[in-house]
């Protein structure tokens, strides 16, 4: 059981029920996911991972597009609820990353701590980051990524984090050592409980239900 799957089975073994507007989840509070690059290819090898939309969504997310349509455009649509604009959302913080990202490979200085904070107190928001910060830290010559996780939609969010965060790793000219996320509250909601099982028992086919 891969390190992903591991939490999912943790989730549903041992967490706590929560009823929010939402509703229902099952949840544990700040779980913490070191992951090598052993571990990351572990997951991608082992669990379906839409990376094609992925990773064209971190391109528009880093470009600063806010438009949902140009997201649907790339075959994404899993912003439509928001409306025709995204709100002080990801794209708002991630347009900061790639001169974050040039800096990093311009400098490479160790250990310092370069920080990608995402999130605004009392601004305006259609859907707020549920990743709040990502640090990238250079130590002896390794590249460790850690990320904090306000909120954790196990099935939906925490995997697409996940390979968001390879991705930008991979963006940056030094090795990757490891790739950390704390995750302050991760859930499994209650119609995707018995999906959750299938999955862990084997079914690749499971489709998750977006809860918003």
């Amino acid at each position: 059981m891969n390190k992903y799957h591991q939490i999912l089975h943790k989730v549903l073994a041992e967490g706590k029920t929560q009823t929010n507007k939402k509703g229902n989840i099952r949840y544990l509070l700040n779980e913490q996911l070191m992951l090598t690059p052993a571990n990351l290819l572990d997951i991608f090898e082992g669990h379906g991972i839409a990376r094609k939309k992925l990773r064209s969504e971190l391109q528009l997310f880093m470009q600063g597009e806010r438009n949902v349509e140009r997201y649907r455009d790339a075959g994404i649509n899993w912003w439509d609820y928001c409306g025709s604009i995204l709100v002080n959302s990801y794209p708002t913080y991630f347009e900061k990353l790639p001169p974050l990202i040039e800096k990093i490979n311009r400098e490479k200085r160790n250990s310092k701590n370069y920080v990608l904070f995402l999130g605004a107190t009392n601004a305006e928001s259609n859907q707020a980051p549920c990743l709040s910060l990502v640090q990238f830290q250079i130590d002896d010559g390794e590249l460790v990524v850690s990320a904090y996780q306000r909120s954790s939609d196990a099935n939906l969010g925490l995997p697409a984090d996940i390979y968001h965060l390879y991705l930008m790793a991979r963006q940056i000219d030094v090795p990757l050592k490891s790739i950390t996320l704390f995750l302050g509250n991760v859930h499994i909601y209650e119609n995707n409980i018995e999906k959750t099982a299938l999955l862990l028992d084997g079914n690749e086919e499971v489709k998750f239900e977006l809860n918003v």
